[in-house]
């Protein structure tokens, strides 16, 4: 508020100075004091020169006050804050270009449910991470391939991987579990999973083999490379 009101202060003090010198000049030559190119010219003149140099000075302001705004003060961690390390946050527990990986965690006065939780909440966050990938995956292959009834085939292809997925997710490798007393007594495991990509590759392509509409349709080869391909993404976000 100060800056603007010191912008405004300056570009009013401009107009008054060029106002006084018209009124100045008006006045001069009203009275006849002075001749007809005498003192009011200069006068004039002079008006000129304080106007230019209000204008300037406003103009100073105007990019000096932009320069100010354009600056954003940076984040401050508040006195007293405590950092917290969150179970299995590394890299080798995010999913890579070989394995699907998924951290969660459950809460419960029993150490077995809150475990039991656990487990749960990470099958689900990793299905939906493998649901996501094939989804990409069957899109760029329905495009490359040109496959006639293209959405009909996405969508039995995503069928029979979420069924795929839902089998293999009772026998996931557990990598990591940690357990923690809270302060109310209460028990809170961590665990993180994960579920290999040739494995799910394998259970794919037995399980299309056995459908003879997207058998047709559908070249191993070319999907495999595709989900590489997707895979490999994960890589470089690790």
């Amino acid at each position: 508020m100060r800056i603007e009101f010191f912008k405004t202060g300056v570009a009013a003090a401009a107009l008054n100075a060029a106002s006084g010198a018209d009124n100045q000049c008006k006045t001069a030559m009203e009275a006849d004091t002075i001749s007809k190119h005498g003192r009011c010219s200069t006068s004039h003149k002079s008006r000129g020169k304080i106007f230019g140099i209000f204008a300037a000075l406003a103009l100073a302001v105007l990019f000096t006050a932009g320069g100010c705004k354009s600056k954003k003060e940076m984040p401050t961690i508040q006195a007293g804050s405590e950092r917290l390390t969150v179970p299995f946050s590394s890299a080798a527990y995010r999913t890579d270009a070989s394995n699907f990986r998924a951290v969660n965690m459950g809460t419960s006065v029993d150490y077995s449910m809150a475990r039991r939780i656990a487990l749960q909440n990470a099958r689900t966050e990793l299905a939906a991470g493998i649901a996501a990938t094939v989804k990409a995956v069957t899109a760029q292959y329905a495009d490359q391939r040109q496959v006639a009834n293209r959405q009909e085939f996405q969508t039995r292809l995503e069928e029979e991987s979420r069924t795929v997925v839902n089998q293999m997710l009772t026998d996931v490798r557990i990598i990591g579990d940690e357990a923690f007393r809270e302060p109310d007594g209460r028990m809170t495991v961590w665990v993180a999973i994960e579920m290999p990509k040739d494995a799910l590759m394998q259970a794919m392509n037995n399980s299309i083999s056995r459908d003879e509409r997207l058998r047709l349709d559908f070249d191993q080869q070319r999907f495999r490379q595709i989900f590489d391909e997707e895979m490999n993404k994960f890589e470089s976000n690790r």
